[in-house]
């Protein structure tokens, strides 16, 4: 099979490789009309994944709808995004329509899904709980079963959460969408939230988990060596790359976990290096090369960075200040051991006078989005691509945390 070489976009149909088990239980879980939360790491392809999800329930007869609401403000951005999505959909914009027929002075078919979400919103008024529900109800009423695909829902819950009330106005939208879907008694339209920061930490601070106990919870982990070898093979053999044995295993050594992300800038970064060098087949070493000065280097800071930002967005200032602190001690030291915690508990005492809870919460994220993991010996970065960056950045200007007070002293 051959599958096109991908670093940005999401994938679907033949560029889509493996994550078949993962694919069969999320087609049975959304057959049996469960509402599903994908989380996982970032990178890891969730996109991808509920992009063909919704193709592959397309040839079952249902209706995908898909919309990133990272754009999005406030719930009416929201229920208008959700709107656009509707309207391919001729039944469902039509009744969409003739409910508001004060807003549509003109023929619909006439103008584009934008240009129908401009009016959709703009029609709203303070009416969006019960213009979302009309349009979700409407939905539940179309002949054909409906998918709803809502991505980066967290991104949009921490920007409204900045805001002025901006607790109150988050508790308020998650009940209303949990009451909207709960009270629907059909296996339709089924929602699948998913997004690059993890939506269970943030209600779990806001003290509201309940508001997303409907969702059947359904993590996305790394390939195994396996699969990011036979990825990293399948590109090769497509591309018509001649590459050594241990090449592909190399590079999944490189990298530590299978990131399909980064298995596959890996291989395009090493393709050109061949290209641009006129080499007639990749070598193990070059993979060493490719690794320190293109994926570590400054051609890699933007896809690198982005771990940085998601991190930011999923955060306060100081739980992030104080998640970077973590990540520094782990990456130049190994660990952040329970005894570094105890020092930062004491290094920021003076400041903060929530450090504690501050520093469970930093955890809890990092855990959560799987910048760090739980070992014996305390926590570490399992990424080593991401360790390596982080370390290379603050090798210089992290003080080990069980060092401070005795080079106070």
């Amino acid at each position: 099979m051959a599958i096109r070489s991908s670093t940005g976009r999401w994938v679907v149909g033949e560029d889509f490789f493996d994550r078949e088990k993962e694919l069969q239980l999320l087609e049975s879980q959304v057959a049996d009309g469960n509402h599903v939360l994908l989380t996982g790491q970032r990178r890891m392809g969730k996109t991808s994944i509920a992009r063909e999800l919704g193709r592959r329930f397309q040839g079952r007869g249902w209706i995908p709808l898909f919309t990133d609401v990272e754009g999005a403000t406030c719930p009416e951005d929201v229920v208008a995004d959700i709107a656009e999505a509707v309207y391919p959909v001729q039944p469902v914009r039509s009744r969409l329509v003739g409910s508001l027929r004060r807003i549509f002075d003109e023929n619909i078919e006439e103008i584009s899904a934008h240009e129908f979400r401009l009016k959709f919103r703009a029609g709203l008024g303070g009416n969006w709980r019960r213009h979302g529900k009309e349009l979700i109800d409407i939905c539940a009423d179309h002949e054909s079963p409906v998918l709803l695909i809502i991505d980066e829902l967290p991104i949009f819950l921490m920007r409204m959460l900045r805001n002025d009330d901006g607790r109150r106005r988050v508790d308020e939208f998650l009940s209303w969408l949990r009451g909207v879907f709960q009270g629907i008694d059909r296996k339709s339209p089924v929602l699948v939230v998913s997004g690059s920061i993890g939506l269970a930490p943030l209600v779990r601070r806001l003290g509201i988990p309940d508001r997303i106990n409907y969702f059947y919870p359904f993590r996305v982990g790394p390939w195994d060596r396996q699969t990011s070898v036979g990825c990293f093979e399948s590109l090769a053999e497509s591309h018509g790359l001649e590459i050594d044995d241990g090449v592909a295993d190399a590079v999944f050594e490189a990298l530590g976990i299978g990131v399909p992300h980064h298995v596959q800038s890996c291989f395009a970064r090493l393709r050109e290096f061949a290209v641009m060098k006129n080499l007639d087949c990749v070598r193990v070493s070059d993979v060493g090369y490719i690794y320190q000065n293109e994926l570590l280097g400054p051609s890699g800071q933007n896809d690198l960075a982005h771990y940085e930002i998601r991190l930011r967005n999923a955060m306060d200032d100081q739980v992030f200040r104080i998640s970077q602190e973590i990540l520094a001690e782990a990456a130049t030291q190994g660990r952040f051991t329970s005894q570094a915690r105890d020092q930062l508990e004491r290094w920021y005492s003076s400041m903060d006078e929530n450090v504690v809870p501050h520093i469970d919460e930093a955890l809890d994220v990092l855990i959560h989005d799987g910048y760090i993991e739980v070992s014996d010996e305390g926590h570490h970065i399992p990424f080593r691509l991401l360790r390596d960056w982080w370390a290379a950045r603050y090798r210089d200007h992290h003080t080990p945390l069980e060092g401070r007070f005795r080079r106070q002293g």
